[in-house]
């Protein structure tokens, strides 16, 4: 019987679907909007300057508590980024500042190497895993579908893996992805692109860098082709932390803007052309900030 299927002869991803539909995560996840403070003060006259929210490394410290185990083992994982190497040792240093001894870098490069043994075995270890910023299709396109990722999937819903993300990373998570659009605009027909992401997060669409970028109108669009969807915008050293897969708590100094598109009345997305702006009525809009929960009522 080949390593890729299960005992009934399906292929090991269907297997693992069906063993996870419908199944509340034992895992946390962690989605974070960019920019995550790594014990840097913020510059002057920055957002943060003055934002009394403000706390040094919040977030990477939060992750780190949620790791189960003695001496936990992170797994940090650059491949969005177009800058690998440089950006796994800034959060080597990090981590090794908030006293996790081991972490390692998992620097896939192509989707051969997440077929990779020594990387398979890495994640079977692993209490928690770290998806960097950088390029959330590059991500999806190396990871999405290989034992790796599915290996992934697997410790989240029946172990106490912890995974978490920031910008592209956190992007890449939830069902839809948006992978390009344009800062700041996205309301004309055909200007934002989606794809799959990789459906750690259910019926939750996921925008970062969402206030400093002007994003809620891009992720308007998106909601208009689905609108069941929740819309979660994270703002820059701002996160959610997700619990049996739909209970958030908001962490960081910013605001989580979530988008409610399921009492919608009326969009013309499919109606117009491409070229011509996208209405949406009758949205709802919550404004989270640290401490704040909600419950995303789809999953």
């Amino acid at each position: 019987m080949s390593k890729k299927q299960s005992e009934k002869g399906e292929p090991k991803h269907k297997a693992v679907r069906k063993a996870i539909e419908g199944k509340i995560p034992n895992g946390t996840l962690i989605a974070i909007g960019g920019a995550e403070n790594k014990g840097d003060e913020p510059e002057d006259n920055s957002s943060n300057s003055e934002n009394l929210n403000f706390v040094k490394t919040e977030i990477l410290t939060r992750f780190v508590s949620e790791l189960k185990g003695t001496n936990p083992l992170v797994l940090v994982f650059p491949t969005a980024s177009s800058i690998p190497q440089e950006v796994g040792a800034s959060y080597i240093k990090v981590f090794q500042k908030l006293k996790v001894s081991k972490v390692e870098v998992v620097d896939i490069r192509n989707r051969e190497d997440a077929q990779k043994e020594e990387y398979l075995e890495l994640v079977r270890k692993a209490a928690g895993i770290m998806f960097t910023g950088g390029d959330q299709l590059k991500l999806t396109a190396m990871l999405g579908g290989t034992e790796l990722m599915r290996l992934i999937k697997e410790r989240y819903f029946n172990d106490h893996l912890v995974v978490a993300g920031t910008s592209a990373g956190a992007g890449a998570m939830s069902t839809q992805m948006i992978y390009q659009g344009l800062n700041g605009a996205g309301f004309i027909k055909g200007s934002v692109s989606i794809t799959a992401g990789l459906e750690l997060l259910n019926d939750v669409a996921i925008d970062t860098h969402f206030i400093t970028r002007g994003r809620i109108v891009r992720m308007v669009q998106m909601l208009a082709t689905n609108p069941t969807f929740i819309g979660v915008g994270l703002e820059e050293d701002t996160g959610i932390v997700v619990k049996e897969g739909n209970q958030m708590e908001v962490i960081g100094s910013g605001l989580v803007v979530l988008v409610d598109g399921r009492g919608s009345t009326h969009t013309n997305i499919y109606e117009v052309e491409e070229g011509v702006p996208v209405t949406m009525r009758d949205l709802k809009v919550h404004l989270l900030a640290k401490g704040d929960t909600y419950t995303l009522e789809n999953f």
